[in-house]
């Protein structure tokens, strides 16, 4: 069963632990297997065809526009010098990723705070392996509100510029964080298909990270994606989270039509709790295992995987 995770925090994490180094950190001999979740031998016992690495830069790194070239350069460095695993930047890279059967990395930026309004740095960075683009975190930036910023604004000027932008390059807008009303501009504006890395449903676990039945519906009738997050504090309110908890959240997606645009974002790396059971990447067989005792084989393809790298093969450059 071939997998596809939206989300990572694996740069995140390099930026934070200047010493561990991500291409050694199956090693025996290297103490960095103990600082990540996702580890390339955990993305292959996972069966982990295609994985997003983001780039986000931490409170305690400097957020400005060299921590985020820096982030860029851990991933050509310390991600894609890793045996097994192939750039994508398009859809044709895709396309022979999958038929090597070897692991796609692709790179996207989660917050655009760091950029501090400084177009160029986006343009480098597209053109560094940048293709998907969440506009902010929790919280306010100099583009838009983030889904926990309690005025609940949405996009500013230079925000609507940075779309257009992103528009122009071909890097598809991740909604995943924004605030509701955030979303909405998106919604309204957006001239290719929208996605969410890493959120749930609201109706099922009442926090502002998820998305509300309308927004769910929104995004699907625009061509769009959901990727489902591993987060236990957004499966329930009700800790600790379980793979039940996961499949929730899977049945209300597919009630609402969802089941060929469903997928995962995991947050691996970003989070300090895990759902039991499903720590790291090399536990993805037993998701799809729960799976596979409630939905066919083919549906089961599609949430693992299958759905997302249909999506953006869609939508990638060609």
């Amino acid at each position: 069963m071939r997998v596809a995770d939206l989300h990572v925090d694996v740069l995140c994490k390099m930026l934070e632990h200047p010493d561990a180094k991500w291409s050694e950190a199956d090693s025996p001999q290297n103490s960095a297997g103990a600082i990540f979740d996702a580890t390339p031998e955990r993305l292959r016992q996972g069966g982990v065809m295609l994985q997003v690495f983001a780039l986000y830069v931490p409170d305690k790194v400097p957020g400005n526009p060299e921590s985020v070239m820096h982030a860029a350069e851990l991933y050509w460095s310390q991600v894609l010098t890793v045996s097994g695993i192939k750039l994508i930047r398009s859809a044709a890279d895709l396309k022979s990723a999958l038929n090597e059967g070897t692991t796609g990395a692709l790179l996207s930026l989660e917050g655009v705070d760091a950029l501090q309004g400084n177009f160029w740095t986006l343009k480098l960075l597209h053109r560094l392996g940048l293709r998907l683009l969440g506009p902010t975190w929790n919280h306010a930036n100099w583009a838009c509100d983030g889904a926990m910023e309690p005025r609940g604004g949405g996009f500013t000027k230079a925000g609507r510029q940075l779309i257009s932008e992103c528009q122009n390059l071909g890097i598809l807008i991740d909604v995943s964080h924004l605030s509701d009303q955030g979303f909405w501009e998106i919604a309204n504006c957006a001239a290719r298909p929208f996605f969410a890395s890493h959120s749930n449903c609201r109706a099922i676990r009442n926090h502002p990270r998820n998305l509300t039945d309308s927004q769910i519906q929104t995004l699907l009738s625009a061509g769009g994606l959901i990727g489902l997050t591993f987060v236990p504090w957004f499966l329930t309110s009700s800790e600790p989270a379980n793979i039940n908890d996961i499949m929730k959240h899977i049945e209300h997606i597919c009630a609402l039509g969802g089941a060929n645009q469903v997928g995962f974002g995991s947050d691996f790396d970003g989070v300090d709790r895990h759902v039991q059971g499903l720590e790291h990447p090399g536990r993805y067989t037993v998701l799809a295992d729960t799976l596979l005792r409630h939905y066919p084989e083919s549906v089961v393809k599609g949430i693992m995987g299958e759905n997302a790298v249909r999506f953006l093969i869609k939508n990638l450059p060609n």
